[in-house]
């Protein structure tokens, strides 16, 4: 039955394949405003998104928090965005991905006016603030199946790496949220950040469009539906290790260098900065390089990196090698996102809206997981350490996983797919 259906899923979305795909094609493909805009929103609801991360450790001095409620308080909007991508997913399928985007960056703006004029005054406001910055990491369920549907299968990669570097957004926090806060205070931060928002707010109004496509509205139930086909499973927890390994270590970077090796917080955010730009830039490398080789040999190499370097780092207390492993780490993590979304439109193609939504979701989880077990790791037993190999053994676990499917996949709906699996 599973067979069936991924059959008639990749065989009628298919068009005929492109031999070489150049990014110039993407002028002629589909719609490219839309893809920028898709962009924009994306990267400045990031932005939004983990500012509590780089923020972390001035708002934890200023309310005197313990290194669990700073983990805590980091992990939140990282749970909240994986909850509420179901439900912009839904919306997506019914009043559209654009009114859907729109209504979501209202959220975020109200949000942002009620913590500059009224302050995050307690822990309990932190975890408040959180949930509403969740409608911003929820963006992912909107921008990519948006972007997407504009192009064909064999362009997915390299599409949805694009949209989804908007991830970028978390870099420009660590840059700037540190500095920002300790020149003009914390709370100011959400002041400036208004800025920006109006900006792509206005942007995304006027320049975004709607794909001319049909577009069955989804239900609650079709979640659960899908939910019972185990290759949304996978997909769910493949990008649980890559998204929530890498948005999880770009809410943690801050914290951790400032508590591991005594760095103010513009310096940790410097390196912090260093580190998740690097994958957030190879995001759309991962998914040109999984339309090249095949996303399942791709995400062996990313995944096998991703771990190396988390168990390498904790084996040596240096700033510096701290930070290279941290470099490869937050780049395979970044490309590996690339990876799983070249493979996710050529399986489930007609339902890329809820699966958007529900993969989404399961990095969303692996995030709050991993920046909340980096907390309480660090509470218990003074040490990063246990966090990192947890997360490592995910890494290990994702490859196992792929040996397990590659075969199946490769004969099933990958067979008549027309781009490399």
């Amino acid at each position: 039955m599973a067979r069936a259906r991924a059959v008639t899923t990749a065989s009628a979305l298919n068009p005929k394949p492109t031999a070489n795909l150049k990014f110039s094609d993407l002028k002629n493909s589909g719609h490219w405003p839309t893809l920028l805009t898709a962009f924009l929103y994306f990267d400045f609801s990031f932005m939004v998104w983990t500012v509590l991360g780089p923020l972390g450790a001035q708002i934890g001095d200023a309310l005197h928090l313990s290194p669990e409620q700073k983990g805590f308080m980091v992990a939140v909007p990282i749970l909240s965005g994986a909850v509420l991508r179901i439900i912009l997913g839904l919306l997506v399928d019914r009043i559209g991905a654009k009114n859907t985007g729109i209504i979501a960056q209202l959220v975020v703006i109200a949000g942002l006016i009620g913590a500059y004029v009224f302050g995050l005054p307690n822990y309990q406001a932190t975890l408040l603030m959180g949930m509403v910055l969740g409608f911003g990491g929820a963006s992912f369920a909107v921008a990519l199946p948006q972007a997407g549907r504009w192009y064909p299968p064999n362009m997915q990669g390299v599409v949805m790496g694009l949209a989804g570097a908007g991830n970028i957004g978390t870099v420009l926090d660590a840059l700037f949220a540190p500095r920002l806060a300790a020149a003009y205070g914390w709370k100011t931060v959400f002041g400036l950040a208004l800025i920006p928002a109006v900006i792509v707010l206005v942007i995304y109004v006027v320049f975004s469009r709607e794909a001319q496509v049909e577009v069955k509205k989804k239900r609650l139930v079709d979640y659960m539906t899908l939910l019972r086909d185990k290759d949304a499973h996978w997909f769910c927890f493949y990008y649980t290790v890559s998204f929530g390994g890498f948005v999880g270590l770009a809410s943690s970077y801050v914290l951790y260098f400032k508590s591991e090796y005594g760095l103010t917080a513009v310096h940790a955010g410097d390196f912090a900065a260093l580190c998740t730009c690097v994958g957030a830039v190879l995001r759309p490398v991962g998914g040109a390089m999984a339309d090249r080789i095949g996303g399942i040999r791709a995400l062996y190499v990313f995944y096998a990196v991703a771990g190396v370097a988390l168990v390498a780092g904790t084996l040596q207390h240096n700033l510096g090698f701290n930070v290279t492993t941290f470099i490869f780490a937050s780049g395979a993590l970044g490309m590996a996102n690339g990876a799983v979304f070249q493979l996710l439109p050529q399986r489930f193609g007609k339902d890329i809206g809820v699966m958007t939504g529900l993969v989404g979701a399961g990095g969303g989880v692996g995030g709050f997981y991993l920046a909340s077990s980096l907390g309480l790791a660090k509470g218990f037993t003074g040490s990063y350490a246990p966090g990192f190999f947890i997360f490592a053994a995910l890494c290990l676990l994702a490859i196992c996983g792929l040996g397990l499917v590659k075969t199946r996949w490769r004969t099933t709906w990958g067979a008549i797919a027309n781009a490399r699996i």
